[in-house]
Parts: C-alpha cells; sequence; structure tokens
C-alpha cells in the first residue's frame, strides 16, 4: 500500500490524470482492438510507477490506455466486470486473499508476478532498542506500550498504520494478541512518511507500517517487529496459534507481487496480456525510481521515460 506523489500532485489532479489522461492516439495494425486498456492506480509510488512503466510500454505498442483510480481492495469488483482491466500490483502481504477470492470467481486471472518482492509489516527504528530491549519479538511491545502511547491512546501504546484501504488485518491481529495497542490509521501514505521522518530526527518513539520495496528501509535504520510466522492457517483457521478463538495472530505473509487481470482481456487484446505477463522488474531498480520521486522530486513521467531510454531491450521483448 503508499505514495507520496499524490500529495504533490493534487488528489483532484492525480485522479483526472487517472480517469482520462495519457491515452494513445495512433494504433498499429497489430493491434487486436482500439477500446483502452484501463490500468489501474492506487495511493503509493511504487505502483504508479509499474503501471506507467506497462502503460507506456503498451502504447509504443500500439495501444490505447487509460489510468484510472481505483481502490486497492474494492477494484476486484470492476476486474470482475471488464470496467477495469489490469492491476499491475497486489502485494501477498495484503492482497492475496481478495486476489484468491476473485480468481475463484472465474472472471479474473493471475497475470504473473512482477520480478519484486514484497515485505510490510510494524517497524520502528533501532534507536528504540534501547529503551525496548527485548525487541524485535513482538512480545516485548507490550512492556513497552506506553512509551509508543500518544495523548490519543494512552496508556495504549499507538500503532500507526497504514492508510484503511490497504488492508492487512493489523485492527485483528492486535485483538488476537492481546497487545496493548491502538491502531490510528495514516490517512495518506504522505502522512505515514512524513510522521516517520519527524520521529526520527527527533528520535521519538513510533511504531509504523513499513514496507519494501520503498525508500524508507534504505534511509532509516530500523527493524520489522517479529511476530509468530505467517501460514495461511493462522488467517483462515481460528483455532491455529496462541489464540484458539481468533485469526490473525501472526504477522503478515511475505513474498510476491502479481499482476492480475479481467479475463475476458485476454481474449480481446492477447497481445498486450502477453506483454503484462512478460512485465518483470526487480526491487532495486523500483526502489531506485521512488528515490527519485520522492526524495529528489522528479516528475513521474520523466523518471519512467528515463527507464525506458536505458532498458529499451527489455522493455521490446516484452511487446515482441
Amino acid at each position: 500500500m503508499k505514495r507520496n506523489l499524490l500529495l504533490s500532485l493534487g488528489l483532484a489532479g492525480a485522479m483526472a490524470l487517472g480517469s482520462l489522461a495519457l491515452t494513445s492516439t495512433s494504433v498499429s495494425a497489430g493491434v487486436e482492438s482500439n477500446d483502452p486498456i484501463r490500468l489501474t492506480i492506487h495511493d503509493w509510488t511504487g505502483q504508479y510507477v509499474s503501471t506507467h512503466l506497462m502503460g507506456e510500454v503498451l502504447k509504443k505498442a500500439g495501444y490505447n490506455i487509460e489510468y484510472v483510480q481505483a481502490d486497492y481492495i474494492a477494484q476486484f469488483a470492476g476486474l470482475e466486470t471488464g470496467d477495469l482491466h489490469v492491476a499491475m500490483e497486489m502485494w501477498e502481504t495484503t492482497g492475496k486473499q481478495a486476489m484468491e477470492a476473485s480468481l475463484a470467481t472465474g472472471k479474473t486471472i493471475d497475470l504473473g508476478e512482477t520480478g519484486m518482492d514484497a515485505k510490510e509489516d510494524w517497524w520502528y527504528p533501532s534507536y528504540m532498542k534501547d529503551v525496548c530491549p527485548g525487541l524485535p519479538d513482538w512480545k516485548a511491545l507490550n512492556d513497552c506500550a506506553e512509551l509508543f502511547s500518544t495523548a490519543e491512546t494512552a496508556p495504549m501504546g499507538r500503532y500507526l498504520g497504514g492508510p484503511v484501504t490497504w488492508g492487512g488485518f493489523d485492527d485483528e491481529r492486535v485483538e488476537a494478541l492481546g497487545m496493548d495497542f491502538e491502531v490510528v490509521h495514516a490517512g495518506t501514505d504522505a502522512a505515514l512518511f512524513a510522521e516517520l521522518e519527524s520521529a526520527y530526527q527527533r528520535k521519538a518513539p513510533v511504531l509504523l507500517w513499513i514496507y519494501a520495496p520503498h525508500w524508507a528501509v534504505a534511509k532509516f535504520d530500523g527493524e520489522w517487529v517479529e511476530f509468530p510466522e505467517y501460514t495461511d492457517e493462522c488467517y483462515n483457521d481460528p483455532s491455529w496459534g496462541m489464540n484458539k478463538d481468533m485469526a490473525y495472530d501472526c504477522g503478515k505473509p511475505f513474498g510476491w507481487i502479481k499482476k492480475v487481470g479481467w479475463k475476458g482481456g485476454e481474449k480481446k487484446w492477447p497481445g498486450a496480456f502477453k506483454a503484462i505477463r512478460k512485465f518483470h522488474i526487480e526491487n532495486d531498480a523500483m526502489s531506485q525510481m521512488i528515490v527519485e520521486i520522492d526524495l529528489e522530486g522528479k516528475d513521474l513521467d520523466a523518471v519512467v521515460t528515463n527507464w525506458m531510454d536505458n532498458n529499451k531491450s527489455t522493455w521490446q521483448a516484452w511487446i515482441k
């Protein structure tokens, strides 16, 4: 879930860009349909990058592309009806259950992994180990809960989660594990990382959602909390784990980032969907582009164009 770019562009401008802008005006003879392929965009920088990379490559092949703002989880309704066509990033960490439920309808298809590895969970700056020495073990957090409290949550500690739309089951995790914490959801990706920046500079207590690939794990020295290891049973079977009455008594899964699409799209635009299946980029390359946008203030389109200029053999192979 996760991006500073929306704040800098302005939400209204980003939504307008997402719904209508950047469509292709020329269609090559090899394109199966002139109808626009609608790629969903969400609210974090990396997903904007991967989606625009794929969209701009498909335009090079002559396809008509629209970028459409959509909720990360709720987008599956549109993908199942064919109102939306492709989502370029579904993270195993937070989107696995929604994706599997959608695939089970037979109306969407798994378009394969992006090549990036996802990790996102509770994170704290390394300086907090000096005052809460039991970390990274999650059980140490209850002993230190007041250190992480705010005026609004005291005496409970505060965990700053991502925007509600990211999912992640943090509220359920706190309850299932009996943690003396209140989950407070950041309104935006930008707000989440602005608070981290402020706390880190002041060496103030902070416990929050961090994800990778992202620039934060390179810029800030810190660690993820170590929860009981995720298994599918943890989320699906309340009798699994330490709490025999509740699910989600474990950490988030770590793993793939996949592409998913409307099943009818592969029949309507077989060449485009073949290219989307070939899309591959790794964490280091993605993280570098996120740094350029979020930390160096470079324009999204310029960063995408620069990557394409320097990686022609890579993306040209996707559309062969």
